[in-house]
């Protein structure tokens, strides 16, 4: 148990040696219910010293040495000092506003064109920061329901982790509840827009996508599956339960379509003005809620009431469901409740409407907005309408990556824009290509005929950026998969500042395009247009120490540094360490998400390195009962030998739920010309090893680099020939010496640089 020390109106508990409950009451009244964002405080025991001399209490840990006079927390009666770190907090409600906080996230992006303030996480700049939880509703386990807590008392935590983020968010899930696994299917390409389809148009936009060898996943039916033309003495269309006939005169069968086509399917829906008489289901929903069908009164939106929660679920979701829809996109927009005193409706629909997936054995699912701390329990997130502009494509990285500061780890952004903005393809690109590298990889856009993703009608070069890109997402789902378990099972999210693994490194706070994308890749986003003369853009990017391959372009880098990576519009920067594996799927054209038959293993060449893959299957909760299966693949370079060893380990656990064959191909990248061999029908009960020649670390081709460059660009010919002519002449360190005193642009000498970072 955790140490618990209580005053006549305070109480502290001490869960670990870093994290601490602090509350005050003047009543003396402490919540020992759990909220929406605690669902437990059943910690192990933590070896603490407590003495109380001349008033003050001192409570003290191995990491923490804290002092309270007892009275109501102030800044001068409560601090807490970090032992091993050589700081101190000093209470104060306004902390986290203090500029130390390094932010968490917020409940959406509507309408947001670039960066705003975001709300706090469990991190600070000095060590250590605080959650307030004494706003947040309680679960009262006797009535099943939340309430609002009691005013005047206060509830909150502190984390003092120092820089060991890890253990940080590991504490806090234990706090606040585990990031469930998603199912597998959300890991791939949804496509989305807001527009009046109906079953044919949606057919031949799957039919499109076939043709043009793009894969999918997810089929997203914004609201006008449902009636949304309605007798104006009901309202709006804008709640609805029923399939508009017109555009949809079977629904089932269009249902059926788009899981022939092994695309999962969401619906819609805007909850807030309740269940009225023009709907099929009404009848029976007034019945149950004590209305008289006759009088057509509205049956009322009250996610609180138990008994409108039951007829909701029972009368309308639960048939679509068992009709074919997956799961539901709840665009909660109407606010925090519609009376003082209220709990936020999205809290409940949110907390309800996953719960209801777990009764019906499925492995839950939602698509909705932030609802505060806690909220990762209820994946994925909706970020919102976002607007079509470069300022709001340039805040999604760091939006993204620092969400995880509050555990939040599954955002799904409207990738090219909802709305507004201007016609830009460079930037749907970019952002494409940010959405693969992403949580969640789903196109949308407005109803506006002047705003289309779809790629047939993308022109060129985009179109084939486009097309590479969203093919390579389902390429990554291998990979996204093990590292969406991982997520679960040992609390680390997909994407996260590169502060988290390089702390020590003051740059890793100073890169808010780069990130960490899972285990092996370091991502950075490319947000800016192309330079006019270049026609390259550019991220700044921390490259850590050691050896590091780009997987997309094959450019190899010496690390321990800061700089620019230039990219064309077919390219964005994704680093491997030496000795990363990387396991993705063949190149494929197929919808869906299955456990593939033939893997590639990507190998970062130059050191010894292991990977395992986690497969199970993709929707069920069996995995908690041990139905999965890992494959462990290791690999070992011998310098000296020239050689690398791939072994491909024997499967473990249900093998049952992955191939009993699969055939291997093994890239090696950084050595070189790429060069892949394959392992064909290996049993993957029993596995394989390969011993690769000939394989011998390079840098990058110099000249040849350097004159793609020059050619790209929009310059003086002389210019291009003085620098091309240089390049052939000098060895490299020569060249770069003498290409930093040329007179050319920075921008140029940066770009053709970047080249000889291999040294």
């Amino acid at each position: 148990m955790s140490k618990v020390i209580t005053g006549d109106k305070y109480r502290i508990t001490v869960l670990t040696d870093r994290l601490v409950r602090f509350e005050y009451s003047k009543e003396g009244c402490f919540e020992d219910r759990l909220s929406r964002t605690v669902v437990n405080r059943d910690f192990e025991d933590v070896e603490t010293k407590v003495s109380n001399e001349g008033g003050w209490l001192t409570v003290e840990t191995d990491e923490l040495l804290l002092k309270y006079d007892e009275k109501p927390f102030s800044s001068i009666g409560l601090s807490i000092e970090l032992k091993n770190y050589g700081t101190t907090y000093h209470y104060s409600f306004e902390y986290n506003n203090s500029g130390q906080n390094l932010s968490g996230t917020v409940r959406t992006l509507d309408t947001i064109d670039g960066s705003i303030p975001l709300g706090p996480g469990i991190f600070g700049k000095e060590g250590f920061a605080v959650l307030y939880d004494g706003d947040s509703p309680v679960f009262d386990e006797e009535l099943q329901c939340f309430t609002n807590r009691a005013e005047n008392t206060t509830d909150f935590y502190f984390f003092g982790y120092g820089k060991d983020y890890y253990g940080g968010l590991r504490d806090f899930y234990k706090l606040s509840g585990k990031t469930p696994l998603i199912p597998r299917y959300a890991l791939g390409n949804w496509w989305s827009r807001y527009f009046k389809y109906s079953e044919e148009s949606y057919k031949e936009v799957v039919e499109k996508f076939k043709e043009e060898e793009i894969p999918l996943s997810v089929a997203v039916i914004d609201m006008d599956w449902h009636l949304t033309e309605v007798d104006p003495k009901y309202g709006t269309g804008w709640t609805g339960y029923t399939w508009d006939k017109k555009l949809f005169p079977d629904y089932k069968r269009f249902l059926k379509m788009l899981k022939d086509n092994k695309l999962a399917t969401t619906l819609n829906l805007h909850p807030a003005d309740g269940i009225r008489a023009f709907e099929d289901q009404y009848e029976r929903a007034a019945k149950r809620m004590g209305i008289d069908p006759v009088t057509e009164e509205a049956v009322e939106f009250d996610f609180a009431d138990e008994k409108f929660r039951d007829t909701y679920f029972e009368e309308l979701m639960h048939p679509f469901e068992d009709d074919g829809v997956d799961f539901w996109w709840i665009d909660w927009q109407q606010g925090f409740g519609k009376k003082p005193g209220d709990v936020d409706p999205l809290i409940l629909l949110n907390h309800y409407h996953y719960k209801d997936q777990e009764k019906r054995n499925k492995r839950p699912m939602i698509f909705s907005r932030y609802a505060g701390p806690g909220s990762h329990r209820y994946p994925i997130g909706f970020s919102g309408d976002t607007v079509c502009s470069w300022k709001s494509l340039a805040f999604q990285p760091y939006f993204t990556s620092t969400s995880s500061n509050v555990g939040y780890g599954w955002w799904s952004h409207d990738i090219g824009g909802h709305m507004m903005g201007d016609k830009d393809d460079e930037r749907l690109i970019r952002w494409i290509q940010f959405g693969v590298f992403s949580p969640i990889m789903r196109l949308h856009s407005s109803c506006s005929p002047f705003l289309n993703k779809e790629p047939w009608v993308i022109d060129e070069p985009y179109h084939s950026a486009m097309r590479k890109f969203l093919r390579l997402r389902h390429r990554l789902v291998p990979y996204l998969y093990t590292e969406n378990y991982r997520a679960y099972k040992e609390d680390k999210p997909l994407v996260r500042p590169m502060y988290y693994d390089h702390a020590s490194d003051e740059e890793s706070y100073r890169v808010p395009n780069e990130y960490g994308f899972g285990e092996s890749l370091y991502v950075g986003a490319i947000t800016e247009p192309l330079d006019d003369k270049l026609k390259l853009s550019a991220v700044n990017m921390l490259i850590p120490e050691g050896r590091y391959v780009d997987l997309l372009s094959g450019r190899v880098y010496v690390g321990g540094k800061k700089r620019k990576l230039y990219r064309d519009i077919y390219n964005m920067p994704v680093l491997m360490a030496a000795g990363t594996i990387l396991p993705i799927a063949p190149d494929s054209a197929e919808n869906g998400t299955d456990n593939p038959t033939c893997l590639e293993l990507v190998v970062a060449a130059g050191a010894d390195g292991s990977y395992t893959l986690y497969e199970d299957d993709g929707c069920s909760m069996d995995f908690e009962k041990g139905a999965f299966a890992t494959t462990t693949f290791e690999c070992s370079y011998d310098e000296a030998g020239g050689a690398v060893t791939v072994k491909v380990k024997p499967a473990q656990g249900d093998l049952s739920l992955i191939p009993e064959r699969r055939d291997y191909v093994i890239t090696i990248l950084g050595a070189g010309k790429k060069k892949s061999v394959t392992l064909e029908s290996v049993e993957t009960g029993k596995g394989a090893e390969i011993v690769i020649s000939d394989v011998v670390l390079t840098g990058n081709d110099h000249v040849s680099e350097v004159f793609d460059i020059l050619e790209r660009a929009y310059i003086e010919i002389g210019t291009k020939d003085m620098i091309y002519d240089a390049v052939n002449a000098k060895t490299p360190s020569e060249f770069t010496k003498w290409l930093r005193g040329a007179d050319v642009s920075e921008d140029l000498k940066d770009a053709i640089l970047e080249v000889f970072e291999d040294m």
